[in-house]
């Protein structure tokens, strides 16, 4: 069965979604000639209806992954099952997992909305725009159960990947993972991962949360000639996954750092009451680099 997908587009790039798989972003490409600015999916990663084959997708009410069977919440517990084949533990929370509706669209924008009862109800609304080759994402949970329950948001972009990719982000410190890719210690950033200045993505595999981030990142392709310039508004952690001999990485913007739910403090998470809502933007401006 063929996935319906919108089609948005601005003066100087392209972009198809698919509400029905988790409000995922299939392709993000420049007009001129059909590059990819996001990770490319092509027709079998579409047809496979995994968002994980596809762009990027929002994370809620989760980023990452939490231990324990489940977490604390004021009222009690809130217990969690495994929501992949391939993963011991819940990951990135439920939106990706679900059907969302078309609010509306234009041209050129897009309103997509989630009602979900699972692991608990809330309210999902993602707005998509592009504007002069910016893209720019806001997600806002809403709290829909009567207990109060905690809530993180992030964003999961897939991008291209070559020898001569570059990143530049600020980090006051990054969080070390046990055997279980949980959050075990946190250490001040060590230098080989230190973006700071524009430096190559490392060789070796990374999948850590860095914090005090200051939600500017840019993302600069040589040689395709472009960089991507992006911010985030309420997320000062960023996930950085570069797996090992892959044509693509992943920077996630988010609001918490891995199993944050039985960190101390539940640093990044927000306590949601009935009706109270949360919400992060995310925005990846394109620019052609000076020849």
């Amino acid at each position: 069965m063929t996935t319906p997908l919108l089609t948005l587009r601005d003066s100087l790039t392209q972009l198809t979604l698919a509400p029905e798989l988790g409000a995922s972003l299939v392709n993000w490409v420049r007009l001129s000639d059909g590059l990819p600015l996001l990770r490319h999916s092509d027709e079998q990663a579409l047809a496979a209806a995994n968002p994980r084959r596809l762009a990027c997708y929002p994370l809620l009410p989760w980023s990452n992954r939490i231990g324990g069977g489940g977490f604390a919440i004021p009222d009690g517990w809130q217990a969690l099952n495994a929501n992949t084949g391939h993963e011991a533990l819940p990951i990135h929370g439920s939106a990706w997992q679900q059907p969302w509706q078309t609010v509306n669209a234009t041209s050129d924008s897009a309103t997509l909305q989630l009602e979900s009862q699972t692991p608990f109800a809330y309210r999902a609304r993602l707005e998509v725009h592009l504007i002069d080759g910016r893209l720019r994402l806001e997600l806002q949970a809403t709290h829909l159960g009567k207990q109060p329950n905690w809530y993180g948001l992030g964003f999961h972009p897939y991008l291209p990947r070559t020898a001569q990719t570059h990143i530049q982000a600020q980090a006051a410190g990054v969080w070390l993972c046990d055997e279980s890719k949980l959050s075990s210690q946190w250490i001040d950033l060590p230098q080989t991962w230190n973006f700071e200045e524009p430096a190559l993505l490392p060789q070796q595999l990374v999948d850590n949360a860095f914090t005090q981030w200051p939600g500017k990142v840019r993302i600069i392709q040589p040689d395709a000639g472009y960089q991507l310039v992006c911010e985030a508004e309420g997320s000062d952690v960023f996930l950085l996954f570069c797996p090992e001999a892959q044509n693509f990485f992943c920077f996630e913007p988010v609001t918490h750092p891995v199993n944050a739910h039985h960190l101390a403090g539940r640093p990044g998470l927000h306590l949601l009451a009935s009706e109270q809502s949360c919400q992060m933007n995310f925005s990846l401006q394109y620019q052609a680099l000076a020849t």
